[in-house]
């Protein structure tokens, strides 16, 4: 009865993308039994569509609002009434990008390339000096703040009875993970004495953060399959396949 009642509120195009939604589900899980052309031909819908979405996303987003209706912004129906001539320049960039299709011209591509290369270089390596270094290295010594402000610092300790163990172990680990682990990666004097022992225990630390960062993309993808099995028992099993194959 539920299968039942699921259907008859569904209406013909719903149930149709709840079987193609299925279809495409299993003809990607086909390629656990091998590299077939039922899987090949959902990858490749699969990438057209996205393909071709993605263009239609940058026409109305990028092109017609940032282009075209400020050069002639009496098509675009808006309150702007002159133009704005300066955005030919990105205009004429994002053109050449098109060159690359032309192999006698595709030399004029490297324009746009460099630069947006050059552009968004200059842009991130501050935002990457600021938060990869500056407040990484912040983040490092800020247990440690609170763990010995009265006696380095000059600040009175967190709490009324100062930090606590788990905390001093936090910061001490964090501090040793942080030293431990930039040794390793110091290749101007060889790994030996004191320097061997501080990368090697750099690898142990490395290697416990890939095996968190494994995990949790393990944890990602089970997430994805548990929702598309969901999806096949749930909503296209029992809501159209029951029905549609005579069960109750």
């Amino acid at each position: 009865m539920a299968a039942a009642d699921a259907l008859s509120n569904l209406t013909t195009g719903q149930i149709v993308g709840l079987w193609l939604q299925a279809a495409f589900t299993l003809a990607i899980f086909s390629f656990l039994w091998s590299d077939n052309p039922v899987y090949k031909l959902a990858e490749h819908i699969f990438v057209g569509i996205s393909a071709g979405y993605g263009v239609v996303l940058v026409w109305h987003q990028a092109v017609l609002p940032l282009l075209l209706f400020k050069l002639l912004p009496q098509i675009s129906g808006g309150a702007e009434l002159s133009a704005n001539y300066w955005v030919v320049i990105p205009g004429a960039l994002g053109v050449l990008m098109l060159t690359r299709f032309f192999p006698k011209y595709d030399w004029l591509s490297r324009w746009p390339i460099a630069f947006v290369v050059g552009l968004y270089a200059g842009a991130g390596i501050p935002a990457v000096v600021q938060a990869s270094i500056l407040e990484q290295s912040q983040a490092t010594l800020e247990p440690l703040k609170a763990l010995h402000g009265p006696l380095i610092w000059g600040s009175p300790p967190v709490g009324s009875d100062g930090a606590s163990v788990l905390t001093a172990f936090n910061a001490v680990l964090l501090l040793t993970g942080v030293i431990c682990t930039l040794s390793y990666f110091y290749f101007s004097l060889p790994h030996t004495g004191i320097l061997g022992v501080t990368s090697r225990i750099g690898i142990w630390f490395l290697m416990v953060a890939f095996g968190a960062g494994f995990g949790n993309t393990v944890m990602a993808r089970v997430s994805l399959l548990i929702g598309r099995v969901q999806f096949l028992l749930e909503d296209w099993w029992r809501g159209t396949g029951i029905r549609l194959f005579g069960g109750g």
